[in-house]
């Protein structure tokens, strides 16, 4: 399949959530209905990049796999398709996540990260849902309790929080800054 893109954006071997900061600060120099190449070895880059257009009102176009190198294909929304991008109002820091489950509050903590990433080190008794599965798999949270959405930066956690808001759950906060500053007890499952 040949896709003419516009520009070619190179964000190998970035992490959550560098390839979506990059490709913000890149879109703003495209022409409205111009075509952007993300290239990218992240694997939670693909969801990052469909939650992100989404959220802007930019079309994401589709993912090819090439390799280890992930090739995002995204199209520059026009003026009239464009929408300000929003995030979730209701956070909370680590500190306070840490206090809240040390002192065995009722709260349900899920990990949006991809399961290689969970795997390595996530809070202990946390639910996995990739931000990618959680639109088919939201059901599985209808009886969580006051309900804290972690990923590795709060960039993936925040999306997930507005989606998850969006489908009617009540009592989510997203945890800013995320697993990548997280000092509290860690389960690995690898």
């Amino acid at each position: 399949m040949e896709v003419t893109v516009n520009k070619v954006l190179d964000a190998k071997g970035l992490a959550c959530p560098m390839p979506i900061v990059k490709t913000k600060k890149e879109m703003t120099t495209l022409e409205p209905g111009q075509v952007m190449e993300i290239q990218a070895t992240d694997k939670g880059s693909t969801a990052d990049m469909k939650a992100w257009a989404q959220n802007t009102g930019h079309q994401y176009l589709g993912t090819i796999e090439e390799g280890n190198v992930l090739k995002h294909y995204l199209r520059k929304a026009s003026a009239e398709e464009e929408k300000p991008e929003t995030t979730h109002p209701d956070v909370v820091n680590l500190d306070d996540l840490l206090k809240k489950i040390e002192g065995n509050e009722k709260i349900t903590v899920l990990d949006v990260r991809e399961p290689a990433e969970y795997a390595f080190g996530h809070i202990p008794g946390s639910i996995n849902i990739p931000l990618g599965e959680l639109e088919q798999r939201f059901e599985e949270l209808n009886d969580a309790e006051n309900l804290h959405i972690i990923c590795r930066s709060g960039n993936r956690s925040d999306f997930a929080a507005q989606k998850l808001t969006e489908k009617g759950l009540k009592n989510i906060k997203n945890v800013v800054s995320g697993m990548k500053d997280w000092t509290g007890p860690i389960e690995k499952s690898h």
